[in-house]
């Protein structure tokens, strides 16, 4: 099994802030902690570093279904209206840590002058760790997949509108 996916989850949400003054980027890596953890109750915090190669990178820290993640997104793709970061995850289980890969897109696109629509779209897909700790456990991938699934997807949900309108209180400072 190469790097099943495990959760493919998108939403929308409506920026008030004309996208001529969106940053996407620059929203991610200037994300205050209060701000990040005002996004979602699951969001613990959030900071900025560089990655060995010199990217930029966000930490984020925040529980979904029970479990601590901390993720570290290193920019892929970053222009104005679009980001893409990509993290292995480290997952915290009752079971054990692992990883989970983590692939988060973002997107603004002009819906007039004054607003936008910001999608926020969340991939995942297993690392050869968690297949493994999952096979230690016995338990079956699409056990995890469908038990995980409902979890992330309400969280991508909830946090969506939350970002979309830290994004414009960014854009509009």
């Amino acid at each position: 099994m190469s790097n099943p996916e495990i959760v493919d989850s998108s939403f929308t949400a409506i920026v008030n802030a004309p996208i001529e003054k969106v940053d996407l980027p620059a929203w991610a890596f200037g994300l205050p902690d209060a701000e990040y953890q005002g996004c979602s109750p699951a969001h613990v915090a959030a900071g900025f570093t560089t990655a060995p190669d010199g990217k930029r990178m966000s930490i984020n820290v925040e529980i979904i279904g029970g479990s601590l993640m901390v993720q570290h997104y290193v920019e892929k793709v970053g222009e104005r209206d679009h980001l893409v970061l990509e993290s292995v995850s480290d997952v915290f289980t009752p079971s054990g840590r692992t990883t989970i890969n983590v692939l988060w897109e973002l997107r603004v696109r002009k819906i007039d002058a004054e607003s936008c629509e910001f999608t926020n779209h969340v991939r995942s897909t297993a690392t050869d760790a968690l297949i493994e700790l999952l096979d230690r456990q016995g338990i079956p991938f699409d056990v995890f997949r469908s038990q995980r699934q409902p979890m992330s997807i309400a969280h991508n949900q909830g946090e969506t509108p939350l970002f979309a309108a830290s994004i414009a209180r960014a854009a509009l400072r």
